[in-house]
C-alpha cells in the first residue's frame, strides 16, 4: 500500500523530490509544511499536491506515514528526532546532524522505534563512487589504502544567491556554515564504496580573506571563519583518506562539485572535473563515459526559475552508464534527475526501505559514519589540527 508523506521546507531543492515522491508507486498523498506558508501554497499548486500543513507540529499531529526533511542544514537532527518520536519515518536531506549528541538520539530514536530514517547523501549514487564500489566488490583495486573525496564547491558559482534565498535579510549570518560541518558528499563519496569508518582526523582550516561579511566570526551565527578545510582521517582496518571542503576556490564546481579518488595495491581510479581514469600495472583506461551522467532536463526549465543558472547542473543531470536503471520504477524513465543520477536512486531506496522494512542504503548508522567524522574534523581544525578520535556508533543491527 502507498503511504502519505508530508514534506518539510519547501525551498529549491523541495521541489524535485516532491516531483519524485509523486511519481513513485509507492508513495500516495503528499502535504507540505513550510515556516513561509506561500512557498508551501505555490509548491503544492506548481506539483498539484494534497495540500499544506500550516506547521511541523500540526504534520507530526497529523495521519501522515513519513516525512521529508529539506530544511536548514543545523536544523535536521532534532526535527527528525521529533519526527520518528511521533512515529513517521524520516528521509532528511544532508546533514544528518550537527553534533555527537544529536546523531546518538536519531540512532536510539531508531533503534527503539523500529522505523526508517535515511539520510538522502547524493555521492552515495556519484557514479565514481558506483564504479569504485563494483571495483571494490570484485577485487579489482586488491587492498585498499587510501581514498580522496573533495566536495569544491565555490561561493562565487551560486551559492551566494542560494544562501540569499534561504535565509532572508540576515543570510551572511547562515552562508558562514562550518565547511567540516556539510561533510557528507566528500566524505560518504569515499565510505559509500570502501566499506569502512574513521577512527581518527586532525584537520586544518583556511580563514576567510574576502572582507564581504561571509564566513565573518562576528556576522556568522556559528562564530566561524574557515571557508576551506582539509581533514585527514585513519581508517579502521589500516589506510587512510583525506577530504577537501571548498568554499573559496578557482574550480568548475558547477560541472562537477564532487570528485573522488581511490587507491589500492592493485588499481587506482581518479575522477577529476571533466575525466575519470581507471589505472592499474598494465596501463591507463579512460573510463570517463562510463561515468558521465546525461542531462534529462533543460537548464533553463521554468521548474528551476528559483535557482542560480551556476546551480542547475545539479537539478538537471541524468544517470550515468554505470547507474543500474533497471530497478527502479518505471514512471522515473523519463523523471527530471540530479547530482549526477543519484536522485532517483535516493527516492527509491527510501520509498523500498519503508515498504519493506528493511534498512536504506543511508540507513542512520551509516549516516553517522558520514557525518560525525566531519563534526570532529571540524573541532580538530578549531585546535590548530590536533589529532582527535572519531567515536563510531558501530554496524547496523542485524
Amino acid at each position: 500500500m502507498p503511504f502519505s508523506l508530508g514534506i518539510v521546507g519547501a525551498g529549491q531543492f523541495a521541489g524535485q523530490f516532491a516531483k519524485l515522491f509523486q511519481l513513485h508507486p509507492g508513495v500516495g498523498a503528499i502535504h507540505v509544511t513550510d515556516l513561509l506558508p506561500d512557498r508551501a501554497a505555490r509548491l503544492v499548486a506548481d506539483r498539484g499536491l494534497a495540500g499544506t500543513v500550516p506547521t511541523f507540529d500540526d504534520l507530526l499531529a497529523s495521519d501522515v506515514d513519513a516525512v521529508a526533511l529539506f530544511t536548514q542544514r543545523w536544523t535536521h537532527g532534532p526535527l527528525a528526532v521529533r519526527a520518528l518520536r511521533a512515529g513517521k519515518h524520516v528521509y532528511s536531506a544532508v546533514p544528518m546532524a550537527v553534533s555527537e549528541e544529536e546523531i546518538a538520539a536519531i540512532i536510539d530514536a531508531v533503534r527503539e522505534t523500529g522505523l526508517t530514517y535515511m539520510m538522502g547523501e547524493t555521492s552515495q549514487y556519484n557514479p565514481a563512487t558506483v564504479y569504485a564500489r563494483e571495483r571494490i566488490a570484485d577485487g579489482g583495486f586488491g587492498r585498499m589504502f587510501y581514498a580522496e573525496g573533495d566536495y569544491v564547491h565555490d561561493m562565487d558559482l551560486g551559492f551566494y544567491a542560494a544562501y540569499q534565498y534561504s535565509g532572508g535579510e540576515n543570510w551572511k549570518a547562515t552562508a558562514s556554515y562550518p565547511p567540516l560541518l556539510y561533510p557528507t558528499h566528500s566524505i560518504g563519496g569515499v565510505l559509500g564504496a570502501w566499506q569502512t569508518h574513521a577512527t581518527s582526523v586532525s584537520a586544518v582550516g583556511v580563514t576567510d580573506e574576502r572582507g564581504d561579511g561571509v564566513f565573518d566570526r562576528e556576522i556568522s551565527q556559528f562564530g566561524n571563519d574557515f571557508s576551506n578545510a582539509t581533514a585527514l582521517f585513519e581508517v579502521a582496518g589500516g589506510g587512510s583518506f583525506r577530504t577537501n571542503e571548498f568554499r573559496r576556490v578557482g574550480y568548475p564546481s558547477h560541472i562537477r562539485e564532487s570528485r573522488f579518488r581511490f587507491f589500492g595495491t592493485e588499481g587506482s581510479l581518479e575522477q577529476l572535473a571533466t575525466v575519470s581514469l581507471w589505472q592499474d600495472k598494465k596501463g591507463v583506461r579512460d573510463v570517463s563515459e562510463h561515468l558521465q551522467a546525461v542531462p534529462t532536463l533543460s537548464a533553463d526549465d521554468p521548474s528551476l526559475a528559483n535557482v542560480a543558472p551556476e546551480l542547475r547542473d545539479a537539478f538537471v543531470s541524468g544517470t550515468a552508464p554505470v547507474h543500474d536503471r533497471s530497478r527502479l520504477p518505471r514512471e522515473f524513465a523519463h523523471a527530471p534527475n540530479g547530482h549526477e543520477g543519484s536522485h532517483h536512486f535516493l527516492v527509491d531506496d527510501f520509498v523500498t526501505a519503508v515498504a519493506e522494512g528493511s534498512l536504506p542504503s543511508v540507513h542512520a548508522w551509516a549516516a553517522a559514519r558520514y557525518t560525525l567524522p566531519g563534526i570532529v574534523a571540524h573541532a580538530s581544525a578549531l585546535r590548530g589540527g590536533e589529532r582527535l578520535p572519531v567515536p563510531d556508533f558501530g554496524d547496523a543491527p542485524g
